[in-house]
């Protein structure tokens, strides 16, 4: 087990009240996949010192959602980092690739305006069909939220760091 980035103790030795909190938030669109990024990212925090305790999860209807919730709580000032999952996909109605752009740039503008670091999961893939893409996307899903967790953990951790310095 790594040591937690947040502290000098060993693991499960900080008491919660010296944890960060930190956020999940996911999008309900594709959600049999979806969850399993938020399966291993719970699953890998724990890796860090977290607990499920320390995380507040919230769901929203659909990825273009997320931007706005995303900086409703970073302006709460409850939160040290919020992990953003979510799989936009071609419909076939709008051109996918603007519902991404539109919400990665709205992530990035919400961790440069707060100041509380924003990590995405939000994949969105150039063709998805049928049950082969399903499966992959589901799998991969669990690799992002591994991913997301290492990147969260060790970027609260520098950044409480500097606070600090």
């Amino acid at each position: 087990m790594n040591k937690p980035l947040f502290s000098n103790a060993p693991a499960g030795a900080v008491s919660s009240n010296e944890r960060p909190r930190l956020a999940f938030i996911q999008a309900c669109w594709h959600r049999d996949i979806v969850d399993q990024c938020k399966v291993s990212f719970l699953d890998a925090i724990k890796e860090y010192g977290y607990s499920a305790g320390d995380i507040d999860l919230f769901e929203v209807p659909g990825a273009f959602e997320i931007p706005l919730h995303a900086k409703r709580l970073a302006q709460s000032g409850r939160y040290a980092g919020i992990v953003a999952a979510g799989l936009v996909v071609d419909g076939g109605i709008y051109r996918h690739e603007f519902v991404a752009q539109a919400v990665i740039n709205g992530l990035m503008q919400v961790q440069l305006e707060t100041g509380t670091p924003v990590f995405s999961a939000v994949l969105t893939p150039h063709h998805f069909h049928g049950e082969e893409h399903v499966k992959y996307f589901r799998e991969h899903f669990l690799v992002k939220g591994a991913e997301a967790a290492r990147a969260c953990a060790d970027t609260v951790s520098k950044l409480s760091a500097l606070v600090a310095a």
